[in-house]
C-alpha cells in the first residue's frame, strides 16, 4: 500500500531515490521467519545519514542474525514530509517500505544536539506517541537512542524508552535477545523496560526521580525498581575481532561520503581539553594494519567503491602509521582506488607522511591548531607549539601545495583578545614564509580559517565553564575580521545563534526537554541546515516553558554540582576533568596518554593498563 502511495508523489519532491530503497547492499528478509524488526533511524537526510559509519556497522550486525531485521529510515525532507502528511502516509524503512510503527524497536543515533527536533518529528510522522509516557503497555515499539549526544540524554529522555550509553556492537544484541524472550512470554512494556536495566550500558529514564534545589541546579537522581544508581558505558576490549561488515548498501544517489570506510581505531591519546570525542570514546583502541587492509579489501571489492578513506579521532595517532599506509597504498594504487585521509596532527607530520599523502590528495591540506597563541594552546592542552605549525607547513609548501585550511576555536575558557589576534598573526606567519621560501611552488597561495564558536560540553575538563554570550561572539568576530589584512587569507565562522541553542541542549537537563517538544510543535526541525533554522522559534518556545537559557549556556558551574549526566559512567572520573580544569586556567599541559599516564580512570575501569 505505502509503495503504491509513494511512486505517485516521487516526481514531485528532489531527489526520489532517497525514498525508494532497493540499493546494492541492502538486505530484505521474509518476514514469516523474524522474530525482531528493529528500525535504525538516522534524524537528518539520506544524503547525511547514509555516510554515517555507525548505521552501517549495526545495520550489517543485526543483518547478521537470521531472525533479526534491521532496516533504515531517514528523515524526510520538507517537500515529501509535505505530501506524506497531506495524503496520510507513515514514516517507513527502506528496506520492507512497511510503518515504523509496526517494528519492534525504533532507535535513534544522536550524532548532533541540532538533530533533536527531528527524532520528535519523525516519532511523530510515524505516528508513534512522541512522549515514552503516553505509549501504554504495549511492548512495542520500543524507541531507542544511542551515540556520542548520550552522554547527556536528559533534553529529550522523555520521549526515550532506553538510552543505550557507550558502543553498541554487543549491547545492541543482548537487549534484542532480551526482548525475544519477553515478547514471546507476554511481558508489558514496564516489565521488559526493568529487566533492561539491568544490563551493563542500558539506561531507563523512566526509572529515575529527579529532584532540584532551590537555585534551579539538580539535588540528586533516585533510581526505582532496582535500577542501578549509576549507568556505566559498553566498550569493546579487542578491537581486532570487533564485527566490522564486508559490506555497505551502495546508494543509488550521491550522498555526503560517498565511498567505503574502514574504522583504524577509537579513542584518542591527546586529551585535548575541548574535545569531547577525546574522553567518552576511550580507552585508545587500534587495528593491526592486517585487519584494516583485510577490511578495506573487502568493502572496495564487495561494493565496487573507487573510494576509501580511514575513519578515527586521529589516524596519524596509529602506532604503525607508516607501514599501514603503505601496504594500503600499494593496494589502492594496483586497484585505481583513492585513498582519502582525515585531517592531520601538526606535531607527527613529516616529509615521509607527506610523500604518501601526496599519492592521495592534490588540493590543499587540513591543520587544527584551534588557538591563535601558544598560553591558549597551553589551556587547551593541544600540545602543539607555533615552531611545529611553521614546520609542518613548511615541509607542505616545499612538498608542493599551495592551499592551507586552519581550524580555530573563538570563546574558549581565558581567552583574551590577544588570543584572538593571534588567530590572523598565525595566518599571516604562514602566508609570509610561503614567500620567504626559495623553491616555493608556482602558483597563489591561499590560507582559509574556520572559526567555530567554542561549545562546553559534557565529560570534558571544561563542562564547569560558561559559553561566551551571543553579542561577545559577535565582538571577537569583528575584531578578528578587522585584523586580516591580506586578501589571500579568508574567514569563515557559523552563526553565533546555533552555538547557543547546540550548548543549551548539550548542557541541558530534563527540564529542557519542554522546550524542545514546543519547539517541534512549533514546526522546528532539520536546525543545522541554515534555511530552515529558526533561533525565534527556539527562543520563543524556551520562554514559553519558563527555561532560561543563560542557566544553561552562560554559567559557570562550581566542582560540586551536580550534573544532569553525573549517573551516567564514560569511565572518566569528575576528580580527573577538575584536575585537568585546574591545570588549564594554569595554562600547564598534560602529556598525551602514550607518554605517561594521566590517571583519567578508564585504565581503573577496564581492570589494566590502556596500552600494552
Amino acid at each position: 500500500m505505502i509503495r503504491e502511495e509513494i511512486e505517485k508523489y516521487l516526481l514531485q519532491v528532489q531527489k526520489p531515490s532517497r525514498y525508494i530503497g532497493g540499493e546494492p547492499g541492502s538486505v530484505t528478509k521474509d518476514k514469516k521467519n523474524v522474530d525482531v524488526r528493529f528500525a535504525f533511524c538516522f534524524p537528518d537526510t539520506y544524503d547525511i545519514g547514509m555516510s554515517h559509519l555507525g548505521m552501517k556497522i549495526l545495520y550489517s550486525l543485526i543483518n547478521e542474525r537470521e531472525n533479526y531485521w534491521c532496516e533504515r529510515v531517514f528523515a524526510p525532507w520538507i517537500d515529501f514530509e509535505n505530501i506524506m502528511r497531506d495524503h496520510d502516509i507513515p514514516l517507513y524503512a527502506l528496506e520492507s517500505l512497511d510503518p515504523v510503527k509496526d517494528f519492534d524497536f525504533v532507535g535513534f543515533t544522536m550524532q548532533y544536539e541540532l538533530s533533536y527536533s527531528n527524532v520528535l518529528n519523525m516519532l511523530d510522522l510515524a505516528g508513534i506517541p512522541v512522549y515514552a509516557k503516553d505509549r501504554g503497555e504495549s511492548i512495542s515499539p520500543i524507541v531507542v537512542a544511542g551515540g556520542p549526544c548520550v552522554c547527556n540524554p536528559e533534553p529529550f529522555a522523555d520521549f526515550c524508552d532506553i538510552i543505550s550509553v557507550g558502543e553498541g556492537e554487543e549491547v545492541t544484541l543482548e537487549m534484542m535477545e532480551l526482548y525475544e524472550k519477553m515478547k514471546k512470554q507476554g511481558a508489558t512494556r514496564s516489565e521488559f523496560l526493568r529487566e533492561a536495566a539491568k544490563i551493563e550500558g542500558l539506561y531507563i529514564p523512566s526509572l529515575y526521580d529527579i529532584s532540584y534545589n532551590e537555585d534551579g541546579t539538580i539535588r540528586c537522581y533516585t533510581p526505582k525498581d532496582g535500577a542501578p544508581a549509576v549507568v556505566r558505558k559498553r566498550i569493546i576490549k579487542d578491537f581486532d575481532k570487533v564485527f566490522y561488515p564486508k559490506t555497505f548498501v551502495v546508494p543509488f544517489t550521491e550522498i555526503v561520503h560517498d565511498r567505503a570506510s574502514v574504522e583504524v581505531l577509537r579513542g584518542c591519546i591527546r586529551g585535548c581539553r575541548f574535545c569531547q570525542a577525546g574522553f567518552i570514546y576511550r580507552p585508545f583502541r587500534e587495528k593491526s594494519s592486517a585487519v584494516i587492509n583485510s577490511e578495506a579489501r573487502d568493502l572496495c571489492e564487495n561494493t565496487g567503491y573507487d573510494e576509501l578513506s580511514l575513519a578515527s579521532l586521529s589516524t596519524s595517532d596509529h602506532s604503525n602509521i607508516d607501514s599501514m599506509l603503505t601496504d594500503l597504498l600499494e593496494y589502492t594504487e594496483n586497484e585505481k582506488v583513492n585513498l582519502s585521509l582525515p585531517s592531520l596532527r601538526i606535531d607527527n607530520f613529516s616529509d615521509a607522511l607527506l610523500e604518501k599523502i601526496k599519492k592521495v590528495r592534490k588540493s590543499g591540506l587540513t591543520f587544527a591548531p584551534e588557538a591563535g597563541t601558544q598560553r591558549l594552546r597551553d589551556v587547551i592542552n593541544k600540545n602543539v607549539t607555533e615552531e611545529e605549525i611553521m614546520s609542518t607547513c613548511k615541509i607542505s609548501f616545499m612538498g608542493g601545495y599551495t592551499k592551507v585550511k586552519l581550524y580555530f576555536m573563538m570563546g574558549l575558557p581565558t581567552e583574551t583578545d590577544e588570543d584572538i589576534i593571534g588567530i590572523a598573526e598565525t595566518a599571516q606567519k604562514i602566508l609570509d614564509l610561503f614567500y620567504s621560501l626559495e623553491n616555493r611552488p608556482k602558483g597563489v597561495p591561499s590560507i582559509s580559517i574556520s572559526v567555530a564558536t567554542f561549545v562546553p560540553k559534557p565529560f570534558t575538563p571544561f563542562e564547569f565553564e560558561p559559553q561566551i554570550s551571543r553579542e561577545e561572539i559577535e565582538r571577537r568576530q569583528k575584531l578578528l575580521v578587522d585584523n586580516i589584512t591580506s586578501k589571500k587569507i579568508r574567514v569563515s565562522w557559523h552563526s553565533p545563534d546555533i552555538s547557543i541553542l547546540e550548548e543549551v541542549l548539550a548542557k541541558g537537563d530534563r527540564r529542557v526537554g519542554k522546550a524542545l517538544y514546543e519547539a517541534f510543535r512549533s514546526g522546528c526541525k532539520f536546525d543545522s541546515w541554515s534555511e530552515t533554522y529558526d533561533f525565534e522559534k527556539w527562543m520563543a518556545a524556551f520562554e514559553k516553558c519558563g527555561i532560561d537559557t543563560k542557566f544553561y549556556a552562560n554559567r559557570a558551574r562550581a566542582y560540586d554540582e551536580v550534573f544532569p549526566w553525573d549517573h551516567l559512567d564514560y569511565l572518566v572520573s569528575k576528580e580527573f576533568l577538575i584536575r585537568e580544569n585546574k591545570k588549564a586556567k594554569e595554562d600547564t599541559t598534560t602529556p598525551n596518554c602514550r607518554i605517561r599516564c594521566s590517571g583519567c580512570g578508564v585504565s581503573k575501569c577496564i581492570g589494566g593498563e590502556c596500552f600494552d
